[in-house]
């Protein structure tokens, strides 16, 4: 493991690497939930969380150039004073780093009308797999040429490692109203959400919890929420006092034709707070439910949504396991988490089938395998059902154009190119050049 403190030692890592055919990890947070950052059988990880310097913030341009190792929430708080913020809002913003956030293009609750990581980073400073350092996009919203900014944001690691990132920030919202609506059925509150956006609205965010999942949040941080509620639907409109006024009315309006039993307000910035804390808090929330769980990320059409949460009730009946659902309801990102214990025979197993079934459930649909979490390891197998053949070849070649040995996160997204078995105890190539040395 190489702890790098500088971009320096992280472009000689790399370069090192490249020398000697090592493959290589870069790691921030290690918050992945798809297994993106697991370091590579005989390879380096290359750890970020020391690049964590906010290098400038311009608020006339709306711009902030970061490291890697920046946690994600701490660039709003440094834009705060300046009224701005960074848009993207994963639920472990406390936590992940930005490097991770574009390795991922993460997205969160608000990702609905704001968009994910991609649409808020203006330009990349990377040091390619090759040991090439490149400058990729800039500090303008308009670009020239291929994006490839873009292509570098969602590459899970596979092209090299960001050194600066240069970052759009957002001027905060003028006013917040923030909606609970709680139903007796889960899909009843997917076929909501079908409604709400097929009104032309577009919310900040639309979020859904099932039974499980509200249990777990109230237990944790006191949301408020309604402990009887099958379905709690979180609608949220943000922007000009005009202008959300206005959508506010029509929504209250059009939450109330789709049968909830209770419809609340957030009466002032605490209750929000603490309606976006429970929901936050979810993933974590659940370890008070089962010793053991499943993270699953799926996306269907949202017009199918109900159809989706009443498929995935059913299996976890047939499976006899717990599922708690957790969904950015807006576009139809899926977030159930499988229940098991581990220490029971065969738990584990039919734990891993259910999420099989989840996932093939969304491409049955006509939906993908991931929303924000990543293909990583875990759903490599999927790649080949989702995509053809030619498909996969294409994106491999896009890889090998960028990474001609492989280096970068090897045996990550594409279903080929495997690492060696983690049982291989063989020399390690910079062990060889002297370069390390084992204690």
């Amino acid at each position: 493991m190489v702890l790098a403190a500088t971009q320096d030692d992280v472009i000689q890592t790399v370069r090192a690497c490249g020398r000697h055919g090592v493959p290589f990890v870069a790691r921030g947070s290690g918050t992945s939930l798809s297994g993106g950052s697991l370091p590579v059988a005989d390879g380096v990880v290359i750890a970020l969380s020391r690049l964590n310097r906010i290098l400038s913030l311009d608020p006339v341009q709306r711009t902030a150039v970061v490291e890697p190792g920046v946690i994600n929430l701490d660039v709003s708080k440094a834009a705060a004073p300046h009224g701005l913020y960074f848009a993207p809002d994963p639920s472990s913003q406390l936590i992940c780093t930005i490097g991770g956030n574009v390795a991922f293009n993460s997205g969160g609750a608000h990702c609905l009308k704001y968009g994910m990581t991609a649409n808020h980073v203006l330009g990349i400073r990377a040091v390619l797999a090759d040991g090439e350092v490149v400058q990729l996009g800039g500090a303008s919203l308009e670009g020239v040429g291929p994006d490839l900014t873009g292509l570098f944001v969602g590459c899970e690691g596979m092209f090299g490692v960001a050194l600066e990132i240069t970052l759009r920030l957002m001027p905060r919202p003028e006013l917040y109203r923030t909606v609970l609506a709680a139903y007796h059925s889960l899909e009843a509150a997917g076929n909501a959400v079908s409604q709400v956006v097929a009104s032309g609205m577009l919310p900040g965010a639309l979020e859904i919890m099932d039974n499980l999942a509200i249990q777990a949040a109230e237990a944790a941080v006191h949301a408020g929420y309604p402990l009887d509620a099958a379905g709690l639907l979180i609608v949220e409109l943000e922007g000009e006092r005009i202008q959300v006024e206005a959508e506010f009315a029509a929504l209250i309006k059009l939450i109330e034709s789709t049968g909830p039993y209770e419809v609340r307000v957030a009466k002032d910035d605490a209750d929000r707070a603490r309606i976006w804390k429970g929901r936050k808090s979810a993933f974590s929330a659940v370890g008070r439910l089962s010793p053991d769980y499943i993270v699953q990320d799926g996306v269907v059409p949202r017009s199918r949504l109900g159809e989706a949460l009443a498929t995935i009730q059913r299996l976890s009946g047939e499976y006899g396991l717990r599922v708690a659902n957790v969904f950015h309801a807006g576009d139809g990102n899926l977030h159930p988490l499988i229940l098991y214990n581990g220490r029971n025979a065969g738990e584990y197993d039919r734990a891993e089938e259910l999420a099989a079934q989840i996932m093939e459930m969304c491409i049955r649909l006509g939906g993908s395998i991931t929303g924000e979490h990543g293909v990583g390891v875990e759903k490599r197998r999927y790649m080949p059902v989702l995509f053809s053949p030619v498909d996969l070849e294409v994106m491999a070649e896009v890889r090998r154009a960028m990474d001609p040995d492989e280096l970068a996160n090897r045996g990550k997204v594409l279903p080929a190119g495997d690492a060696p078995s983690l049982a291989s105890h063989q020399p390690h190539p910079l062990e060889k050049a002297g370069i390390i040395t084992r204690e």
